[in-house]
């Protein structure tokens, strides 16, 4: 199955919400609004949005800060995973760090999502041997 990669717009904002909240990505600490509005502030094109036949199938936020890579927000609707969107998402990314001299991409799974661990050790991705660790500064 092939999705049509693009920028995030606005007019998706209610699609993508209701997509991370399918996906279970939304947290009561992270309200996904101010996610999205915090995002669009700190280099929007790196927001994006996969569409089949017009309809927001799959997400993800990425940045890159001259280290290191990150990614956040990858969700695809569970109707249609395991057809490949996660993987084109991820690949999209790739592409678009890459030539900037990006030599690594994290990313942060919670313990409890299994599939998708191994998903992105399918994809390459390898568990590393550091503490995830955060401090929260604005509460949503």
């Amino acid at each position: 199955m092939k999705i049509k990669i693009t920028t995030y717009k606005p007019e998706y904002e209610t699609a993508v919400i209701d997509l991370w909240e399918r996906c279970n990505l939304t947290r009561p600490q992270n309200n996904p609004k101010k996610d999205i509005e915090r995002k669009l502030k700190v280099n929007p094109e790196l927001f994006l949005v996969g569409l089949i036949d017009g309809k927001v199938t799959a997400t993800v936020m990425y940045s890159y800060d001259g280290h290191r890579g990150w990614v956040n927000y990858l969700g695809v609707d569970p109707a249609c995973r395991r057809k490949g969107l996660g993987r084109q998402m991820m690949d999209a990314v790739e592409k678009k760090v890459r030539p900037l001299g990006c030599p690594k991409i994290n990313l942060q799974v919670r313990k409890d999502n299994l599939n998708a661990l191994q998903f992105y050790n399918k994809i390459g991705y390898k568990t590393d041997e550091v503490f995830s660790m955060g401090k929260r500064l604005v509460e949503d």
